[in-house]
C-alpha cells in the first residue's frame, strides 16, 4: 500500500464556516495576530486571549466536515494515509482520518505554562484559575509565533516516506510547515490544491487552482487513474 501524506492549512477548513488564519488586513477575528497569538500577547491580556480562544473552541462546536475532508479520510481505504495539518481544528478527525498530526496544536486541548507535557482535553471554555495538576495556569494548546513547531520533526519524517504529497489549502508562506513539501524522496509525485496557489518550484509537482473540496474532487479521479 502506497504512502499517501497530506499536508492542510486553513483553506481546507474554511469550507466548514471555519475562518482563515488571517485575512486580506493582517487581521483574525478582527484582533492584531500577535494579541491572541504570542506569548507576549499572553502576558499582556490572559483574559483576551482566552475569550479569544474560547469562541474559537465554541465555533468549532457549531460546524462540521466539509466534503474535501470525507474524501481524504476516505481514501485509506486505498493508501497509507498521514495527515499533517497546521489547523488546530479536529475536522479531520471528525470526518473519519486516523492518523492526524497537528503541527500548530489543537483547539480542543490545553497545557501548563510550566511543563509543556501537560496536556488535557479540554471542550469548554477556559479561565483564569483554571489549574495544571502542579499548580500552573493552564493556556491553550496552540503553538504561537515565536514558539518552538516540537511535531515539525515528526512531520519530516512521514514526509520523507510518502510516494504521494497532497498539499491542500495552504498558501506556503508560514514556516517551517511550508518547507515540509521539500522533504520527499525523489519518486514523489505531488499534488497542490488552492484557490490562490502560491508560486512554487517543485518537481512532479501538479497545481490544481480550486477550492479544497473541488480540488480533491478532481485529484480523486486522477488518483483513482494512476
Amino acid at each position: 500500500m502506497k504512502n499517501l501524506v497530506v499536508l492542510s492549512g486553513a483553506g481546507m477548513s474554511a469550507e466548514s464556516g471555519i475562518s482563515t488564519f488571517r485575512d486580506a488586513n493582517g487581521l483574525w477575528e478582527g484582533h492584531d495576530i500577535y494579541e491572541v497569538a504570542s506569548w507576549d500577547g499572553w502576558m499582556k491580556n490572559p483574559n483576551l486571549v482566552l475569550e479569544f480562544y474560547n469562541k474559537r473552541r465554541a465555533q468549532l462546536k457549531t460546524v462540521e466536515p466539509n466534503e474535501a475532508h470525507l474524501i481524504l479520510a476516505a481514501l485509506e481505504k486505498d493508501y497509507n494515509v498521514q495527515i499533517i495539518t497546521q489547523n488546530v481544528d479536529d475536522l479531520h478527525e471528525r470526518a473519519g482520518s486516523t492518523h492526524v498530526l497537528h503541527l500548530h496544536g489543537e483547539l480542543r486541548k490545553v497545557r501548563s505554562t510550566i511543563d509543556d507535557q501537560l496536556i488535557y482535553t479540554h471542550t469548554d471554555d477556559l479561565h483564569l484559575g483554571d489549574l495544571c495538576e502542579k499548580g500552573s495556569q493552564l493556556r491553550p494548546h496552540i503553538v504561537w509565533f515565536g514558539e518552538a513547531v516540537p511535531m515539525i520533526q515528526r512531520a519530516i519524517e512521514l514526509v520523507s516516506t510518502a510516494d504521494i504529497l497532497i498539499t491542500i489549502g495552504t498558501s506556503l508562506q508560514v514556516y517551517p510547515a511550508a518547507g515540509l513539501i521539500h522533504y520527499t524522496p525523489a519518486h514523489t509525485i505531488q499534488f497542490y490544491i488552492d484557490n490562490n496557489p502560491a508560486s512554487v518550484q517543485v518537481p512532479q509537482m501538479t497545481v490544481i487552482p480550486k477550492t479544497a473540496t473541488e480540488g480533491m474532487k478532481e485529484l480523486n479521479y486522477i488518483l483513482s487513474h494512476l
